[in-house]
């Protein structure tokens, strides 16, 4: 997306730190099938990409901490996301700001390249799926809520009713087969798991 159109959305709800039993409980799903594929990928260095808050990069770190595995999470310029950022701290963790499109690393310099939640947002997913590939040695981890049924439940809790479910700020909306497809053009996927609801792919790009 431009410089001018892009807005940081990871801030706008804090899925992870929630106390709905419901959302929990959906969480719980989504992080034991992300969990098992960054277990699957077991790289040595992470880029997150639209890292928000960075809740996930910094559990990354930590969880790489010991081989001293470089993690690097990047979103747009964002006050409340600097403030965020400047509170996760370990030694392998950085943040940085950056656009997707033009990610600022060399080729292959990542093992795997994550995007939780993100490309639902980016105006050129495509643009943005081949910088990830281009810095990824190995891997890309990505995740996207699942279409129609994503819409239909925020329809069903009388959400976004006049904008048919949409979540504010997504563009992009994908079936799993449709993800599948898209993510096959820039890589093999190994694996595809569906949390419900979205649809969750690790994807091979070792070449």
């Amino acid at each position: 997306m431009s410089a001018s159109t892009a807005v940081p959305t990871g801030n706008t709800y804090d899925k992870y730190g929630s106390s709905n039993p419901v959302v929990r409980r959906l969480m719980a799903g989504f992080e034991r099938d992300l969990d098992d594929l960054f277990t699957r990928a077991a790289p040595s260095s992470v880029l997150d990409v639209g890292c928000g808050e960075g809740v996930l990069t910094e559990r990354w770190a930590r969880r790489l901490s010991p081989r001293r595995g470089r993690v690097v999470g990047v979103d747009l310029e964002d006050p409340k996301l600097g403030e965020h950022w400047l509170r996760r701290r370990a030694e392998n963790l950085e943040f940085r700001a950056m656009q997707v499109e033009r990610l600022a690393f060399g080729d292959r310099e990542f093992e795997l390249v994550a995007a939780t939640e993100v490309l639902e947002h980016v105006a050129d997913p495509e643009r943005a799926l081949a910088e990830m590939r281009r810095v990824a040695s190995r891997f890309l981890l990505v995740s996207v809520p699942r279409e129609p049924l994503w819409r239909a439940l925020n329809v069903a809790r009388g959400a976004y009713v006049a904008q048919l479910g949409n979540t504010p700020g997504h563009l992009n909306h994908w079936t799993r087969r449709g993800f599948v497809a898209l993510l096959g053009r820039h890589g093999e996927v190994v694996e595809t798991r569906s949390p419900f609801p979205w649809t969750m792919l690790l994807v091979s790009v070792g070449r």
